[in-house]
């Protein structure tokens, strides 16, 4: 009779951690603009305006920003699933926005409508290609994969200053950023008066096919053991984890490299430095805010996108600082982590007293 009592608080615990995180977010933000000496109620409704507060606010910024963050949550989810710590989604972004430039801009008019296909499949070998040396050095001399990803950042970053000034500089060479994009490799609008892109859906469809991949085959099954226990895995499933885990590493880098394809083929229409705001950090919080899960990752990926729409608003409208989210942003981290803490401890806890 004790069982179900336990079995009810067990499920209890989720809705709590979740609750207690908004509460907290609201609570954090609210005393960090009052200590600012802003006006609380202000800011709270520039914040809402700006996020949810009209058509355009939605479709224009939102999810708009919404986008990448789906794109980099689901790399970082993936990785973090398959057991490997990719915390380079960054640089993978900024490695694929870049060749997306050079085969739209390179191509030009002459790949007609293959331009637009052939820069995001560019942007995934991008990707991908960025997580090749991490992974290999991974897998040959196991060095740490946290360390050499976000070494891996800086070099993009860097990379992407010395192409805008050189091989992928505009033509009159004044401005350091691309040429134009060509119409015919942009991403379609899909409203008019608005500037959400077909990014968005194509987000929405990665994100049900991973999670396809990894809940409904036996390469997801794999990927999940693998990075449960790869020990047990090698040992009791014949799992190949090396390989299992190499191939994780350069899926989680083409879905990032996708991410910065869509933001140069359907935002900037350009290469420039600064390009990303930081969206390949954020995919950590999006990815832990999901539970790893595929599917929770655009209800992740929206909220934050909310949020740094709203960030915006509230800066230009109640002088509120931008980097507030990033606050925001450290404390969902650190309250995720927490509230897993607690609920791995409960479930220790009931399972000793069953026992």
């Amino acid at each position: 009779m004790a069982t179900a009592p336990r079995g009810a608080a067990s499920l209890l615990w989720p809705t709590a951690i979740t609750v207690l995180l908004a509460v907290t977010i609201v609570a954090a933000l609210a005393a960090i603009i009052a200590a600012s000496g802003l006006d609380v109620s202000d800011a709270f409704d520039a914040l809402i305006r700006g996020a949810v507060g009209s058509p355009y606010a939605i479709l224009s910024a939102t999810l708009v920003r919404a986008t990448p963050l789906i794109l980099t949550g689901l790399a970082v989810a993936l990785a973090f699933q398959g057991g490997i710590l990719n915390i380079g989604a960054e640089g993978q972004l900024l490695a694929g926005a870049a060749v997306a430039t050079a085969v739209a801009v390179g191509g030009g008019a002459s790949l007609g409508p293959a331009a637009l296909p052939l820069g995001l499949a560019g942007a995934a070998a991008g990707g991908a290609l960025w997580a090749v040396i991490p992974m290999w050095l991974r897998r040959r001399f196991g060095v740490l994969e946290v360390i050499t990803t976000i070494m891996m950042n800086f070099v993009a970053l860097y990379a992407v200053g010395w192409l805008v000034r050189g091989a992928l500089q505009e033509p009159t060479q004044i401005y350091p950023q691309s040429a134009p994009v060509p119409e015919t490799a942009r991403l379609p609008l899909l409203a008019g008066g608005y500037r959400l892109h077909a990014g968005f859906p194509l987000a929405l469809l990665l994100c049900a096919v991973t999670w396809y991949v990894v809940r409904r085959t036996a390469a997801g099954f794999r990927l999940r053991v693998a990075g449960a226990n790869p020990d047990a895995a090698a040992s009791a499933g014949q799992v190949d984890v090396a390989r299992v885990t190499s191939r994780v590493f350069l899926a989680s880098g083409a879905l990032a490299g996708v991410a910065g394809g869509v933001e140069v083929l359907g935002v900037t229409y350009a290469l420039y430095e600064n390009l990303s705001p930081g969206y390949g950090y954020t995919a950590i919080a999006v990815a832990l805010l999901a539970g790893l899960s595929p599917g929770f990752v655009v209800l992740s990926g929206i909220f934050l996108g909310a949020l740094a729409a709203g960030a915006a608003s509230m800066q230009r409208e109640a002088s509120v600082p931008l980097v507030l989210v990033s606050v925001i942003e450290a404390l969902i981290i650190l309250a995720i982590v927490g509230g897993r803490v607690l609920v791995s401890r409960s479930r220790s806890a009931s399972a000793e007293a069953g026992a």
